[in-house]
Formats: structure tokens, sequence, C-alpha cells
């Protein structure tokens, strides 16, 4: 009985690990990646779309992933757009916006939560006085294997269609249509085209994939330290 509550601390503490791990891969793109976004606006010709100068536009995304992070309270910023001041955002935008901070800050708070459930696992392992230098290693492996192989199909699902899985994600996650935009009169749709989306999809997975890879290795020696002590 010992044995099997150890485990499922075990596998519990790997899947907050996961989880962790994940958020952080999509903490580390978003804001952590010098360049990446005067990357893809140049790759997608973005200031010829929205006909703004690409330091102005960088300003406005660092502005708006600054509200995304909780750290400026609105989106209203002034910019240049096609030679006169304006504000970037208009009030769609900002409603929509607004949704998606919630996420982003949803997002950064399960991130917490896990940490902590992390942390009481930890806990359990040693009030149990199990023996943590072994069941941990083994646990990580078997929960990153259970969890990576998740994450890894539903990649494989969405990369049959991405645009209809885009459509599904939006669906799920917002109870309104602000998130349709129309090129015409919202800016946003040109600064993060479908395209961009898949990129940082694309970027994100191989981050999460090189994270979780070193922690499997990390508990392959540590196990095998154990069989050999």
């Amino acid at each position: 009985m010992k044995k099997c509550i150890s485990y499922f601390f075990g596998i519990l503490f790997a899947f907050c690990l996961m989880i962790v791990l994940l958020i952080t891969s999509i903490e580390a793109v978003a804001y952590w990646t010098p360049g990446y976004y005067e990357k893809e606006y140049t790759k997608y010709n973005v200031t010829a779309d929205v006909h703004m100068e690409m330091d102005d536009l960088l300003d406005v995304t660092t502005e708006m992933m600054a509200y995304l992070r909780g750290r400026r309270p609105d989106l209203h910023v002034p910019t240049i757009v096609d030679g006169q001041p304006r504000e970037f955002f208009n009030e769609r935008e900002i409603a929509h916006m607004e949704d998606v901070r919630g996420l982003f800050l949803g997002g950064l708070a399960l991130r917490r939560i896990c940490v902590a459930a992390a942390l009481v696992c930890l806990a359990g392992l040693l009030l149990l006085r199990a023996p943590v230098r072994k069941v941990l290693p083994r646990s990580v492996c078997a929960g990153t294997v259970l969890f990576f192989a998740a994450i890894c199909g539903l990649a494989a699902i969405i990369a049959t269609d991405f645009t209809k899985y885009f459509v599904i994600f939006h669906h799920i996650f917002f109870d309104n249509d602000l998130w349709i935009l129309d090129p015409r009169t919202d800016l946003l749709i040109n600064i993060v085209p479908e395209p961009f989306f898949m990129d940082t999809a694309a970027r994100i997975a191989l981050t999460y994939g090189a994270a979780v890879a070193v922690v499997f290795v990390v508990c392959v020696i540590l196990i095998r330290r154990d069989r050999q002590s």
C-alpha cells in the first residue's frame, strides 16, 4: 500500500512538472526570445500590411505582451499608422484581448498551482519515508512518457487541419465572437496572422520537447546509477 501511494505521488509530481514545463515553454517563446517578433513580422511582411514602421510595430507588441502579463492596466496604445497618429487597438480588439489576458494569467496561475502540488507530492514522499531517489526518477520517467505521448497525439491531430482546430480552440475558451476579426478594420489580425500562430506553436513544441528530453535523460541517468549502486 505504501509503495502504491509513493508511486501515485511520484506520477502526480511528474504530471505537475510536465504542465509547469509546458506553460514555461509558452512563456519562453512569447517573452524570452529576442528578435522573434521582428523575424516573424519581416517573414510575413506585416509592416506593409499595417502600414507601420518596424520600430513602432515592435513598441506596440511590447505593450501588448506587457498587458497580457498583467503589467499594464489597458491596451490604449498610441502609435503611428500610415503616417497618422492613432490608437492601435480599437474597442473590439481591446475587448477580445481582455479575454486573451484572462487565458495568459490563468495559465500562470495554473503553473503556480502545479508547483505547489509538486511540493506537496514531495512532502508526501518524505512523510511516507519513501526512497525518493528511487521512486521519483522512475515515476517522472513514466509520467513523462504518458503526458508527452498525449501531447504529441494532440499535436498530430491538430497538424492535420490547423485552421479547423484553431477555430475549435477559440470556441472552447471564448464565449463570444470577438476573436473573429476583420482585416479591413482590425489591425491585430494583421500582426498575428494564422501562419504566425503555426510558427509559434512549432517553436513552443520544440522548446517543450527539449525541456522534457532533458528531464527524461536526467531521470534515466539517476535510475542507472541506482541500479549500479
